[in-house]
């Protein structure tokens, strides 16, 4: 997709399954005319990440070696891909993963399945967050986790 400024986003896509990584991949190019890039693991997403510096990342959390959340943690931690949009799209529905994947650095947090028009929704709103946006998040997520639970 391009942006007013003329720019052509590129998404890496990082999940275990070779079907829906297809699909995926089909819905962002056909309906985002985003650039696509693929990895099959954590530890290949970073690898791809390096190597094609993506302007979004789409991140499956259930994957074998290093997980979606690990992933995102990562590239948090690393100041190359600390300001890079984050998307987690997961089987993963409850409050407290979803609590995880955005403590864990994720923007957005989508449970699957999602309609590939929605998906080209959520990486043209990741990729307008500023610095300051993730941050008020950051925080407002924080102050969540430390608000008191009432007893029941």
């Amino acid at each position: 997709m391009t942006s007013a400024g003329g720019k052509n986003y590129t998404v890496l896509i990082v999940d275990d399954d070779p079907n829906l990584l297809q699909l995926l991949t089909d819905g962002l190019e056909l309906l985002g005319r985003f650039t696509v890039i693929r990895a099959r693991n954590g530890v290949e997403g970073l690898e791809r990440f390096f190597e094609g510096h993506p302007d979004c990342v789409i991140i499956d959390v259930i994957m074998p070696g290093l997980d979606g959340y690990q992933l995102a943690k990562a590239l948090r931690g690393d100041p190359d891909s600390a300001e890079t949009p984050l998307i987690m799209l997961t089987a993963l529905a409850q409050e407290k993963n979803r609590f995880v994947g955005l403590a864990s650095g994720a923007d957005q947090y989508l449970v699957k399945p999602v309609t590939p028009r929605k998906l080209v929704e959520a990486v043209q709103r990741a990729v307008q967050i500023t610095h300051a946006e993730r941050q008020r998040r950051f925080q407002a997520l924080a102050e969540e986790k430390e608000a008191p639970v009432p007893e029941q």
